[in-house]
């Protein structure tokens, strides 16, 4: 199974921060799930939220903000303590960590960054061991109508049978649905058409040993260490 750091180990470290990833990997997993959308200025950057109101030290939106008006902000979010990070570009984080061992979960944010997002994955030698991933159908389709051979994962809140259609009508490998949707009926039927299935949406440990229970191939949790820990046991 791949346990997936959730914008790193988002519940210790400010998310998608260099601290959050380092320590996702120091607490056992082995994939980091992240969220690249661009600046002002045109470069690619990890963050999450459209605007960094929640996660930072200031106001608006991520495309109103130049890469070094981004850079000059604290990253806090909802972390346990005062502890602050900085905002990191996605060739950053590729240079940092395309040489470990691990899968890459690369969401996709904003209209137009599927191109360059690829072929900086290309660039890094790590096609083989990354996903692509939205909410927003048109952007996987457009990863997959630049390669064919790029895997793409549909995020959804609607698990049903016209996304699962929509999805292999593209070539994609996998679905990823909220956790608390998936059921064991689904999980059959995705298997039959030969998805593979990662839960987002994994809150709590109840929630997160279930999806072990029902075999899914992944989940995205921001507690690596305590996944880790049960895997093990």
């Amino acid at each position: 199974m791949i346990n997936y750091a959730h914008r790193g180990a988002s519940e210790y470290a400010p998310e998608n921060t260099l601290s959050a990833f380092y320590l996702g990997l120091l607490q056992g997993a082995n994939g980091i799930e992240t969220d690249v959308q661009r600046a002002k200025d045109g470069t690619l950057v990890l963050f999450h939220d459209e605007t960094v109101d929640r996660a930072t030290s200031g106001s608006g939106k991520i495309a109103d903000h130049t890469l070094s008006e981004l850079l000059a902000l604290d990253v806090c979010g909802n972390t346990t303590t005062g502890f602050t990070d900085k905002i990191i570009t996605f060739r950053e984080f590729l240079e940092k960590f395309s040489a470990y061992d691990i899968q890459f979960a690369i969401e996709l944010k904003g209209e137009g960054v599927e191109e360059e997002a690829l072929e900086m994955v290309k660039e890094f030698g790590i096609l083989h061991k990354t996903t692509f991933t939205s909410f927003n159908f048109e952007y996987i389709e457009k990863i997959k109508e630049l390669d064919k051979t790029a895997r793409v994962s549909w995020l959804t809140r609607t698990p049903d049978e016209e996304s699962m259609k929509r999805l292999l009508s593209i070539g994609g490998e996998e679905i990823a649905p909220k956790a608390e949707l998936i059921t064991e009926e689904w999980m059959k039927r995705w298997r039959e058409n030969g998805l593979g299935v990662r839960a987002w949406g994994v809150f709590n440990i109840p929630l997160m040993k279930k999806m072990c229970q029902i075999g899914v191939d992944g989940m995205t949790v921001n507690f690596p260490d305590r996944l880790y820990e049960f895997l093990r046991k």
